[in-house]
Protein backbone atom coordinates (compact mmCIF):
# COMPACT_ATOMS: atom_id res chain seq x y z
CA UNK A 1 0.00 0.00 0.00
CA UNK A 2 1.20 3.53 -0.72
CA UNK A 3 2.55 5.48 2.23
CA UNK A 4 1.51 9.05 3.02
CA UNK A 5 4.48 10.44 1.06
CA UNK A 6 3.38 8.58 -2.06
CA UNK A 7 -0.20 9.74 -1.63
CA UNK A 8 0.98 13.32 -1.06
CA UNK A 9 3.17 13.15 -4.15
CA UNK A 10 0.32 11.75 -6.24
CA UNK A 11 -1.87 14.68 -5.21
CA UNK A 12 0.86 17.23 -5.94
CA UNK A 13 1.76 15.61 -9.27
CA UNK A 14 -1.90 15.39 -10.30
CA UNK A 15 -2.51 19.03 -9.47
CA UNK A 16 0.64 20.08 -11.33
CA UNK A 17 -0.30 18.03 -14.39
CA UNK A 18 -3.83 19.45 -14.37
CA UNK A 19 -2.56 23.04 -14.10
CA UNK A 20 0.04 22.46 -16.80
CA UNK A 21 -2.54 20.93 -19.13
CA UNK A 22 -5.02 23.73 -18.52
CA UNK A 23 -2.43 26.41 -19.26
CA UNK A 24 -1.14 24.51 -22.30
CA UNK A 25 -4.62 24.24 -23.81
CA UNK A 26 -5.11 27.99 -23.50
CA UNK A 27 -1.69 28.76 -25.01
CA UNK A 28 -2.06 26.23 -27.84
CA UNK A 29 -5.54 27.54 -28.70
CA UNK A 30 -4.27 31.13 -28.82
CA UNK A 31 -1.28 30.09 -30.95
CA UNK A 32 -3.59 28.20 -33.33
CA UNK A 33 -5.84 31.25 -33.71
CA UNK A 34 -2.84 33.50 -34.38
CA UNK A 35 -1.24 31.09 -36.87
CA UNK A 36 -4.37 30.12 -38.81
CA UNK A 37 -6.63 33.11 -38.25
CA UNK A 38 -9.51 30.88 -37.16
CA UNK A 39 -10.76 28.90 -34.20
CA UNK A 40 -9.37 25.39 -33.70
CA UNK A 41 -11.72 22.59 -34.74
CA UNK A 42 -14.31 21.98 -32.02
CA UNK A 43 -14.81 18.40 -33.19
CA UNK A 44 -11.82 17.18 -35.22
CA UNK A 45 -13.50 13.78 -35.70
CA UNK A 46 -16.21 15.35 -37.85
CA UNK A 47 -15.94 14.65 -41.59
CA UNK A 48 -16.80 18.33 -42.12
CA UNK A 49 -13.37 19.31 -40.75
CA UNK A 50 -10.55 19.05 -43.28
CA UNK A 51 -8.37 16.03 -42.57
CA UNK A 52 -5.17 18.11 -42.60
CA UNK A 53 -6.67 20.53 -40.07
CA UNK A 54 -7.91 17.72 -37.82
CA UNK A 55 -4.56 15.91 -37.87
CA UNK A 56 -2.65 19.13 -37.33
CA UNK A 57 -4.77 20.05 -34.34
CA UNK A 58 -4.51 16.55 -32.85
CA UNK A 59 -0.72 16.45 -33.20
CA UNK A 60 -0.15 19.94 -31.86
CA UNK A 61 -2.55 19.46 -28.97
CA UNK A 62 -1.24 16.00 -28.08
CA UNK A 63 2.41 16.95 -28.10
CA UNK A 64 1.79 20.31 -26.42
CA UNK A 65 -0.29 18.82 -23.62
CA UNK A 66 2.20 16.05 -22.93
CA UNK A 67 5.17 18.43 -22.88
CA UNK A 68 3.29 20.75 -20.51
CA UNK A 69 2.40 17.83 -18.23
CA UNK A 70 6.00 16.64 -18.23
CA UNK A 71 7.40 20.08 -17.42
CA UNK A 72 4.83 20.74 -14.69
CA UNK A 73 5.47 17.36 -13.05
CA UNK A 74 9.25 17.88 -13.16
CA UNK A 75 8.87 21.34 -11.61
CA UNK A 76 6.67 19.86 -8.89
CA UNK A 77 9.27 17.13 -8.27
CA UNK A 78 11.99 19.77 -7.83
CA UNK A 79 9.85 21.60 -5.29
CA UNK A 80 9.01 18.32 -3.55
CA UNK A 81 12.73 17.50 -3.29
CA UNK A 82 13.47 20.96 -1.87
CA UNK A 83 10.79 20.49 0.78
CA UNK A 84 11.47 16.88 1.73
CA UNK A 85 15.14 16.47 0.88
CA UNK A 86 14.55 13.70 -1.66
CA UNK A 87 12.70 12.95 -4.84
CA UNK A 88 9.35 11.18 -4.63
CA UNK A 89 9.90 7.41 -4.67
CA UNK A 90 8.18 6.87 -8.06
CA UNK A 91 10.70 9.26 -9.66
CA UNK A 92 13.91 7.88 -8.20
CA UNK A 93 16.23 6.55 -10.88
CA UNK A 94 16.83 2.81 -10.88
CA UNK A 95 20.52 1.89 -10.85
Amino acid sequence: MADKGDIGWRLVAGAAAFAGGFAAKKVITLAWKKATGKEPPANPESPEVALSEAIGWAVIMGVGMEVARLLATRAAARQWAKGTGELPSPLKAEV
